[in-house]
């Protein structure tokens, strides 16, 4: 990794800075109870860290062997899971940056500057640990696992003499955990080396239950129903211990789904989550169209959407008098009929014979990011319209030009004075109203989605194909479910992009040479310009790709089976090219013809445009 000692020293001043500044409420924890059973978790996870400590100097040294360190790893590993839930829920930022990090350099903003960072925590050991070559990265072990130890026991300590912050919701750590745990858990993501998915499922699920057994807010629901599912979920943990093997239908379908519905039950206090998460906390299934809040997304807020609203949109949409040129609207690119996509390699200019840099998304569920574009330049849906708009080879014009012509029209001051109470046309007005029509091209009523509500059944082969998704085949590691894109769980509050290497053309189609496009690090923002952004895209959401040919941020495949083979071979390292800081894992995936038909199967049971049809 490059500048790999240089980065250590510099985060080890930044993780002091971190710590020293965190805060504790010094507001009552909670029951005493509650209390006790936070202490002895942090207290153990502590004691299994400093045994960890110790252990990968005895390694160092040649005294213990690697399975005894992987052992040690694991309980301390284990002992985290049993009080994730608490602290991922009450410290999340802290979490998941120094705890349990996935193991990817970083950008750590610094005041008015930004510092290309290493990773660090349990994941990076797990990586490492468990890797063919542990016995070469010894002092990386040793000095990533003194971080954590460090990084952890000021947080311990701090602990002892100020309180850990809490919400009014007691139950929303727990629905928190059961998504983190089947999205992050049983993928492999959190465990990257040792693929251990199910132990450490099975200590999350009794750390949950013994935090209901305690906790007095739980006496006033009956908790038998809950207490049973977790006890039958730990056995199934037990029983169902091989990677690829390991039924995630089954998992959710069973155990996940009818406890974290029950949970819902006893949700009785304000949403803590309101500001900070995209989770819609009164959802009752993972694969239902409510998963998801649209409005933590946009500007446009929940409360000031309609359907005339939305009929606005729409009109604003397709109409191609509002760039300059007249001839460009937002669909020229974003055809219903292909998915919101335009079926190019790369969409036309407003230049005749031109294009413009990359393939055109699909708009369908676009609304649920963080960042817009696949250089993620833009931070909110309303800004993605900016930029098209002031984009010379695009609409190229203006919004003072767009809102004089819409002025114009008496059609549109109609539809306008619909639309709002004041019936003002204005920036403000126009981008509520094409954010409206964006927002309702969701999509979460596949035959996929409705198998997985119990609503229908699906071929053999598409549920061997998520299965794979979900296992074997990795994608699920970068196309999160229930979204299917690389907006991250369980908090869905920020988007990812990956350094793929994508090339030039399929693999088999010419020999491979990576695509000069360097994405992320050329998006101008300017914290972003650093090395490990270079060629990194943002990963979008594989609903409905059976209808978005041609695929990646230069439109050069045009199968799902050329998509594969890519990845099967392990991207550009896999392929031999040299990349900086691919971010996939460069392992041959070693998927037969027969699995990659049957991941095919998989995507292409994701199709859904009811919404667009109905409107």
């Amino acid at each position: 990794m490059k500048n790999f000692t240089q980065s250590y020293l510099f985060l080890l001043v930044i993780i002091g800075i971190g710590i020293a500044a965190m805060s504790f409420n010094t507001v009552d924890r909670g029951s005493e109870s509650e209390k006790t059973f936070v202490d002895v978790g942090l207290f153990n996870f502590k004691n299994y860290l400093e045994r960890l400590k110790s252990d990968v100097y005895l390694y160092k040294e040649d005294k213990i062997t690697i399975k005894e360190l992987q052992a040690s790893l694991r309980n301390a590993r284990n002992s985290y899971k049993e009080i994730e839930f608490y602290i991922a829920y009450h410290y999340p930022e802290f979490s998941k940056t120094h705890l349990n990090a996935a193991p990817l350099f970083r950008i750590e903003a610094a005041g008015t500057s930004a510092y290309t960072l290493p990773p660090e925590g349990l994941q990076v050991l797990d990586e490492l640990i468990f890797s063919d070559d542990a016995s070469d990265q010894k002092d990386k072990i040793v000095t990533i696992t003194d971080i954590l130890y460090n990084n952890y026991n000021n947080f311990y300590l701090n602990s002892q003499t100020n309180a850990l912050s809490k919400g009014n919701n007691k139950t929303l750590a727990l629905r928190i955990e059961l998504i983190r745990i089947y999205t992050l858990g049983v993928t492999g993501f959190d465990t990257p080396g040792s693929l251990n998915i199910s132990e450490e499922a099975a200590f999350a699920f009794r750390g949950m239950q013994k935090y209901i057994q305690i906790e007095p807010y739980f006496m006033n629901f009956n908790t038998s129903k809950a207490d049973k599912i977790i006890t039958e979920t730990v056995s199934y943990l037990s029983d169902h211990k091989d990677f690829e093997t390991f039924d995630r239908i089954e998992f959710y379908k069973k155990y996940v789904q009818p406890l974290y519905e029950e949970l819902a039950k006893w949700d009785g206090n304000p949403d803590d989550l309101k500001e900070f998460s995209g989770w819609n906390v009164s959802n009752k299934n993972f694969f239902s169209s409510d998963f998801l809040d649209p409005y933590f997304f946009t500007i446009l807020k929940g409360s000031e959407d309609s359907q005339d609203l939305r009929n606005l949109g729409k009109e604003i949409f397709f109409d191609q008098n509002l760039s300059d040129n007249g001839k460009m609207s937002c669909a020229t690119c974003h055809l219903p009929e292909k998915g919101f996509t335009d079926g190019k390699a790369k969409s036309l200019s407003n230049v005749e014979g031109k294009t413009v840099l990359r393939n055109s998304p699909s708009l369908y569920n676009a609304v649920f990011a963080k960042r817009f574009f696949y250089d993620m330049r833009a931070f909110y849906l309303e800004q993605q319209a900016e930029h098209v708009i002031y984009n010379s080879e695009e609409f190229n014009t203006s919004y003072e030009s767009i809102i004089k012509k819409l002025k114009s029209k008496p059609e549109y001051k109609k539809a306008f004075r619909k639309a709002f109470k004041n019936g003002d046309i204005d920036k403000q007005s126009f981008s509520k109203a094409l954010s409206s029509y964006v927002a309702s091209l969701y999509s979460f009523d596949s035959d996929f989605d409705r198998f997985m509500r119990n609503e229908k059944e699906i071929s053999e082969d598409a549920k061997k194909g998520f299965n794979l998704f979900m296992g074997k085949a990795n994608c699920a590691t970068c196309h999160f479910a229930p979204h299917f894109s690389g907006l991250v769980p369980p908090f869905f509050n920020e988007n990812e992009s990956e350094v793929l290497g994508v090339t030039k053309k399929p693999i088999k189609i010419s020999p491979p040479e990576i695509d000069s496009d360097l994405g992320r690090v050329k998006s101008n923002v300017k914290k972003e310009n650093s090395w490990i952004y270079e060629n990194s895209f943002k990963t979008m959401t594989v609903r409905n790709i059976a209808l978005t040919k041609p695929y990646f941020h230069n439109g050069a495949f045009n199968t799902l089976e050329e998509v594969l083979d890519f990845y099967n071979e392990g991207g550009a390292e896999g392929l031999g090219l040299k990349i900086n800081n691919q971010t996939l894992p460069a392992d041959k995936l070693n998927l037969t013809n027969e699995e990659i038909k049957q991941i095919i199967a998989f995507l292409n049971s994701l199709t859904d445009v009811s919404k667009a049809k109905s409107q």
